[in-house]
């Protein structure tokens, strides 16, 4: 079925093309500014530490579903490696890693996706290479993604354990969920969505953490614009409502993020133990380290978040 025209006049209606020159590869994370770095380590106050990033292993969140998306697997390729003659001398060991960009968690590049022969900005569809990656909106090209992390947690909110699957997420919702923490989201602020989903994976039940998603529905891209959000991650696998709102554009949120914003998206970010955290001690904002790794061409990296509080 053709793309509806309801949805281009919302794409152009949140189109940040050319808003940083026509150079540019960043995107959103361009309203990370020093100023508001400095002014996000003032939320460090007790110096708590929680890692967001779910365990990189074989036993990972993927399915099969997205073809080549592989859970990460690891081989010693050195083990107690003598340097030298002397059996009694230095011995290293060194491991190598396979995996899909995207399985664990991870950062979207702006080259992560497409339609209509568009990507983010007028960069041609060429630039992406079958072969040799992305020359232009790679990961790589992300940088660093430090500032104002924000929780917005929608099941505490709502008076819930967590979001059933299919739960398309409104803006009113997320005005709720600033009400509930006493916070309003701002300008280069990175904007961390709790869904509960995250529950499902700690479970072991990677079926029901897979196959039916909580998440933003397109609604919410002109709220994500409106206040000036720098990037933006969830608690789930798909990142976006899943199953999708309609049948007419496939994960519809990602491309107005990816290609009309340029807003970068993350997925399975662990929440849970920031999310008690919050709850406990009243504070939902805090410093946030969330800087991909550069991975020349990639459409995607692997990330471990830290949020510092």
């Amino acid at each position: 079925m053709p793309i509806p025209d309801e949805f281009f006049d919302l794409a152009k209606s949140v189109n940040n093309w050319g808003r940083w020159g026509a150079e540019d590869e960043r995107g959103t994370l361009n309203l990370i500014t020093p100023k508001s770095v400095a002014a996000a380590a003032t939320e460090i106050r007790e110096g708590k530490r929680f890692s967001l990033a779910i365990p990189m292993s074989a036993d990972g969140p993927q399915l099969g579903f997205v073809p080549g998306r592989t859970n990460p697997t690891r081989e010693t390729i050195a083990h107690f490696e003598l340097y030298g003659d002397d059996e009694r001398g230095i011995r290293f060991n060194d491991d190598a890693v396979a995996m899909g960009v995207q399985a664990a968690t991870h950062w979207d590049a702006l080259g992560h996706g497409s339609y209509n022969g568009r990507l983010y900005n007028g960069f041609p569809i060429e630039s992406i290479d079958a072969e040799s990656g992305a020359s232009r909106l790679g990961a790589d090209k992300l940088g660093a993604i430090v500032g104002r992390g924000v929780l917005l947690d929608l099941p505490r909110a709502l008076g819930l354990e967590r979001l059933e699957g299919g739960h398309a997420l409104t803006p009113a919702e997320l005005e709720a969920a600033e009400a509930a923490g006493d916070l309003t989201v701002s300008e280069g602020d990175i904007v961390l969505l709790r869904t509960g989903q995250m529950q499902h994976l700690r479970a072991g039940d990677k079926m029901a953490y897979c196959i039916s998603t909580a998440g933003p529905s397109m609604q919410t891209a002109p709220w994500f614009r409106e206040r000036g959000v720098a990037a933006v991650a969830t608690d789930n696998l798909s990142f976006e409502v899943y199953p999708g709102e309609s049948d007419d554009v496939m994960f519809p949120v990602h491309m107005l993020h990816l290609v009309e914003m340029g807003l970068p998206q993350g997925q399975n970010f662990d929440l849970e133990e920031l999310a008690a955290d919050c709850a406990a001690d009243g504070r939902y904002a805090f410093f946030l380290s969330a800087t991909p790794e550069p991975i020349v061409g990639a459409t995607g990296a692997p990330v471990t978040p830290i949020a510092i509080k």
